[in-house]
């Protein structure tokens, strides 16, 4: 009686340690997910920052096969004052008024972006610098707000949609 009791007790030791064991290797597990999370949202944010980033070179430029080269083939720009372009012809003749306009020295600066899936992330810019009105020769100081809808094609995280307005 006494063995059976001792091998009872030991047995359900056994258990106990199998299930404190089995906790870690889940807790370690979670862990591991949550880390591989947060670096994925670290990643998919320097990979649209990166985006951004060649997109404002590409205005401080005047290019627009480099500007309209970061949008989605059927992206849509919403100008303030201006009709909205859509798809790449449309994006290429609306940059080559934009830049006929005006010429940007402009930086900008990534306030937030909120991951809805791992291709499609809303981003929120603010950019300042200048601009030089060509017509006129006129430089003044520019400062917007921008929304972003980034999107994954083609492995690269382009901008589907794109629309900016002026604070007060």
């Amino acid at each position: 009686m006494i063995k059976a009791m001792v091998a009872a007790v030991f047995f359900f030791m056994l258990l106990a340690c199998q299930d404190e064991t089995n906790q870690r290797n889940d807790d370690a597990h979670i862990s591991k997910l949550e880390n591989s999370t947060v670096m994925n949202k670290q990643t998919i944010k320097a990979e649209i920052e990166d985006a951004l980033t060649i997109y404002f070179e590409a205005l401080n430029k005047s290019n627009v096969e480099q500007a309209v080269g970061q949008y989605t083939a059927d992206g849509i720009f919403m100008p303030t004052g201006l009709p909205t372009a859509t798809g790449t012809h449309e994006l290429t003749i609306a940059y080559q008024n934009v830049f006929k306009a005006i010429l940007l020295n402009v930086s900008f600066k990534m306030e937030e972006a909120v991951i809805l899936e791992d291709s499609v992330v809303f981003v929120r810019t603010q950019s300042n610098g200048s601009q030089l009105i060509r017509a006129s020769g006129q430089k003044s100081n520019e400062l917007n707000r921008e929304f972003f809808l980034m999107k994954k094609e083609s492995n690269k995280w382009k901008i589907a949609w794109y629309m900016f307005n002026q604070p007060k």
